[in-house]
């Protein structure tokens, strides 16, 4: 905080030059994965796929759609994606090139330098395991070191405990409930906003390439220690 010329409080000046938009381009390669722009076409079956071992539906509760009627309506809906410029859709592939999930930026702000990650649906293949971790990393990574934003927004309904869980192991930090934000599916949702900072990037950063290490997994690929504890 700063004093202006009248005696008010003021933020702190801002010495940045602005960032850039995300365009449709790898966003990397990690031990676990990569993640590449969608393509409806070439990621449509796999994805369809594996979103379908998901036979009760659970991960498309918070989502805006419902799980789709049949293969023809889920391909229907990622080319919609793929055509999309914000959001920006992103496919995560194990690095055997098998499509397990789907990811995106949206609320795409570069004169501002924020930015949200969302609409993230990761199918049962890559669940629960460092390859979904790995996949938030390199998006996160992106972000901040090669398109120089300053803030990296993550958002979900209220009642989504995993979702929120989820945020927190990875390093955002929680802001608060925007109460009735809107409506979805028929429902009334409050949504939880976090966020993480450029200035907090860098601990960050060294937490996720700690915790990818081959040394933080056993000979079973359980984890040696918690990503929280490298922070």
């Amino acid at each position: 905080m700063t004093i202006n010329e009248l005696g008010q409080p003021v933020g702190m000046p801002v010495d940045w030059r602005g960032a850039r938009p995300p365009e449709r381009q790898s966003l990397g390669q990690g031990r676990f994965c990569r993640v590449e722009p969608l393509q409806a076409a070439a990621h449509g079956s796999a994805l369809y796929a594996a979103q379908a071992l998901d036979s009760g539906g659970a991960n498309w509760t918070y989502l805006p759609h419902s799980p789709p009627a049949s293969q023809q309506d889920y391909l229907q809906r990622l080319k919609q994606q793929q055509d999309s410029s914000d959001p920006l859709f992103f496919t995560v592939l194990r690095n055997t090139g098998e499509p397990v999930g789907t990811a995106s930026y949206l609320r795409i702000q570069p004169e501002m330098g924020s930015i949200e990650v969302g609409y993230i649906h990761f199918t049962p293949r890559m669940q629960r395991g460092p390859l979904s971790t790995e996949a938030m990393y390199l998006m996160m990574r992106h972000v901040f070191v090669e398109l120089g934003y300053r803030r990296y927004e993550w958002k979900c309904d209220s009642l989504n405990a995993p979702s929120r869980k989820a945020a927190l192991r990875l390093g955002f930090t929680f802001e608060g409930i925007f109460r009735q934000d809107r409506i979805v599916k028929g429902r009334n949702r409050d949504t939880a906003w976090y966020s993480v900072l450029d200035k907090e990037w860098p601990v960050l950063e060294q937490a996720f390439q700690d915790w990818l290490s081959p040394a933080n997994f056993d000979a079973e690929g359980v984890q040696r220690r918690t990503l929280q504890s490298y922070r």
